[in-house]
C-alpha cells in the first residue's frame, strides 16, 4: 500500500503571510480543492471547548475553514454532539451558550453551529458498519445528513485515550449521547449522587423501558431493564445520574476506531490537526494546564490515521516543557530512552491500539509521507 500523504507547515509566519493565510495554503497544498462543495452541505466537526478551559482552537482557525468550503461553493456549519458527562455542554441549549462564549457565534465564524445529536442528545443516525466490536453506530443525525465531512483537531493529551487526536474528535466526538455510552463503557448509568437526587421522577418519564425506580423520593436505576442509552442524564436537573465508564483502554479505542469509520465510510472527508497548546487533558476539562510541549504546526490529510500517526511523531519528537506534567512525570519516573510524551504524561493509557485498529478495518494507514510547505 503506498504511504498516505500528510502535509505540515510550522507556526513560523512573515510579514506576507499570517497563520490564517497559512491554514488556507495547507489545506490547498492538500487537495482540498479536489473535493465537490457545490451546493453541499458541509459538516465542520470542531471542539468548541469547555466553560472555563483556554486551550481549545481558537475561532479564527475555524473560519478559515469555513470560509475555503463557502469559497467552493459549499454550504458550511461548525458542529459537535453532546457530552455524556455533566459539564456545560449536555444539552444543545448550554452547549450553543458555551460555543458562543468561546467565540463560535456566526458573526465570528461566518457560519451557523449546529449541535448534532439535537436538544438533549437523542437526535442520532444508526449507520450499520458490521465490525468487530460495533455492528451500528449510533452518530449525530445532522453530521450524517452532511454531504461532506471535515475535521478540525486540536492535538493535545487525553487522560483515557493518551491523546485527543483526529480518530477521537471524529469517533467519540460524533457519537450521540448513546454512541458515547457505547463506545465507553458496556455499564449502565447509575444515581452516583444519591443525595442530590429529588425524586422527581424526569428519569422514569423519559426512559421507554420503565428503568428508573422512584422509591422513597430517590431513584435507582433497573440495570436489567436500561439498555444505556443515556437520555435520564440529559433530563437529571440535579445532575444526580453518571455514566459507568467500564471499559478497558483498548476497547475505548476499538470503538473510536470503528466509529470513525461509521462517520468517514461512503463520502468526501477532509482532516486538519493543530498541534499547539497541547495541553495534557482533554477540552472537555473545564480548565486547562500548562502544555506539555512547544507548538509544533498544523497538519492536513484526506487519511485521518496517517494524520494521527504523524501527530505523535511530531509530538514525541519535541522536546518537554519541564514544568509541565510531562516533565513533572520524567523526573519523577526517569526519563527512558524512546518513552512516548503521551503514556509518560498519562501512565494508564495507551493510544496505539486506535491506529492499529483503525487500520485493520480499513480506515486509513499508519504509513505516511511527511510534505512540508
Amino acid at each position: 500500500m503506498a504511504k498516505s500523504s500528510v502535509y505540515f507547515t510550522t507556526f513560523k509566519t512573515s510579514d506576507h503571510e499570517n497563520l490564517l493565510q497559512k491554514l488556507h495554503r495547507l489545506m490547498r497544498s492538500a487537495g482540498f480543492e479536489q473535493i465537490d462543495l457545490q451546493d453541499k452541505y458541509a459538516a465542520i466537526k470542531i471542539h468548541f471547548g469547555e466553560y472555563g478551559n483556554l486551550s481549545f482552537l481558537r475561532p479564527n482557525y475555524a473560519k478559515v475553514v469555513a470560509d475555503y468550503v463557502k469559497e467552493r461553493g459549499g454550504k458550511p456549519f461548525l458542529t459537535d454532539c453532546n457530552t455524556l458527562y455533566v459539564g456545560s455542554r449536555k444539552n444543545a441549549l448550554d452547549h450553543l451558550d458555551t460555543a458562543y462564549v468561546n467565540g463560535f457565534s456566526p458573526l465570528q465564524t461566518g457560519c451557523h453551529v449546529l449541535i448534532a445529536d439535537g436538544l438533549k442528545g437523542t437526535d442520532e443516525t444508526i449507520v450499520p458498519i458490521n465490525q468487530k466490536y460495533v455492528k451500528e453506530a449510533k452518530i449525530g443525525h445532522a453530521i450524517m445528513d452532511a454531504d461532506v465531512f471535515i475535521s478540525l483537531t486540536h492535538f493535545k493529551g487525553h487522560e483515557m485515550a493518551g491523546f485527543g487526536g483526529t480518530l477521537k474528535n471524529i469517533g467519540m466526538g460524533c457519537g450521540s449521547r448513546a454512541g458515547k455510552m457505547e463506545q465507553h463503557c458496556d455499564g449502565k448509568p447509575s444515581v452516583a449522587r444519591i443525595d442530590d437526587c429529588i425524586g422527581c421522577g424526569a428519569c422514569s418519564r423519559i426512559c421507554a423501558h420503565g428503568a428508573p425506580v422512584i422509591k422513597d423520593k430517590k431513584a435507582s436505576i433497573d440495570h436489567d431493564k436500561c439498555v444505556g442509552c443515556g437520555r435520564c442524564l440529559a433530563v437529571c436537573p440535579k445532575d444526580a445520574i453518571e455514566a459507568d465508564f467500564s471499559d478497558s483502554i483498548a476497547m475505548l479505542n476499538y470503538k473510536m476506531a470503528e466509529y470513525s469509520l461509521a462517520v468517514c465510510q461512503n463520502r468526501p472527508c477532509f482532516h486538519v490537526s493543530l498541534i499547539c497548546d497541547v495541553s495534557p487533558n482533554c477540552d472537555c476539562h473545564s480548565e486547562n494546564d500548562i502544555p506539555i510541549i512547544p507548538n509544533v504546526g498544523m497538519l492536513a490529510s484526506f487519511d485521518p490515521v496517517a494524520l494521527d500517526q504523524a501527530c505523535a511523531d511530531l509530538c514525541n519528537a519535541q522536546i518537554p516543557i519541564k514544568e509541565s506534567i510531562l516533565g513533572e512525570n520524567i523526573e519523577k519516573l526517569g526519563n527512558h530512552e524512546g518513552h512516548d510524551h503521551f503514556h509518560m504524561t498519562h501512565p494508564d493509557t495507551e493510544w496505539k491500539s486506535c491506529i492499529a485498529h483503525a487500520v485493520e478495518i480499513g480506515l486509513g494507514s499508519s504509513d505516511y509521507e511527511l510534505i512540508t510547505i
